[in-house]
């Protein structure tokens, strides 16, 4: 009769007897493995200080990621913040529109900022086509991505043949109706990519929608 045990009973065992090791350290003392890094033989608890140190790395690689995002929004978040007070304080549409482009261009490095609103009482910006009203009416978020066939490129005139990407934004009032479209461009195919995240570009069109009915719509002083 063969009383031989083979490794998966051994592994089976040890699991269902994690204090064997207590008993019979001289045993775990013993016991080798490959390192990964060298070959040679070392220590078990070699090995569970390599694995450590391993693990050590790849936490501090993942924290240091998210410090770098952390500063990353921050900064943006700033950005966003100087956007919304200078917003607050235009008074009309012609000083209104001079911030959006100043800051977009300047702060954000956006090159090409376009913007269209329709149905909007006293406005002078230029109205958008029907296709591009029914468009932007379609978008349930900003939409990133390539500048090829998009209508709104025409906006840019002669620049237009060079832009790559955009990032059109829909622009909505408080129940929900669109009435324009804010876009910005650029040269570079990957400055609005597909998976761009679109957190700050949902806030910066609803603090430019709000802002725009305000100047628009409410009474001046005669």
């Amino acid at each position: 009769m063969n009383n031989e045990i083979n490794a998966e009973e051994v592994a089976h065992y040890l699991h269902n007897h994690p204090e064997f090791f207590d008993a019979y350290t001289d045993v775990l003392a013993l016991m080798t493995l490959p390192d990964p890094h060298t070959g040679r033989a070392i220590s078990i608890t070699e090995k569970q200080l390599f694995t450590l140190r391993d693990k050590v790395r790849t936490l501090e690689a993942k924290l240091a990621e998210l410090i770098t995002f952390g500063n990353e929004n921050d900064v943006i978040s700033t950005k966003v913040h100087n956007l919304a007070v200078a917003l607050l304080g235009a008074q009309d549409e012609d000083t209104l529109v001079h911030l959006i482009n100043e800051h977009l261009r300047e702060a954000f490095l956006v090159p090409h900022v376009a913007l269209r609103v329709w149905n909007l009482p006293n406005s002078l910006l230029v109205a958008g086509t029907e296709t591009i009203q029914s468009f932007a009416a379609s978008l349930k978020s900003p939409l990133c991505g390539s500048a090829s066939e998009q209508e709104s490129v025409t906006w840019f005139g002669e620049a237009a043949a060079h832009l790559r990407s955009m990032a059109q934004v829909p622009l909505r009032d408080a129940r929900g109706a669109c009435f324009g479209l804010l876009v910005m461009a650029s040269e570079e195919a990957h400055r609005f990519y597909p998976a761009l995240g679109t957190l700050y570009l949902e806030r910066i069109g609803e603090m430019i929608a709000v802002a725009l009915q305000r100047v628009l719509t409410t009474p001046k002083d005669t």
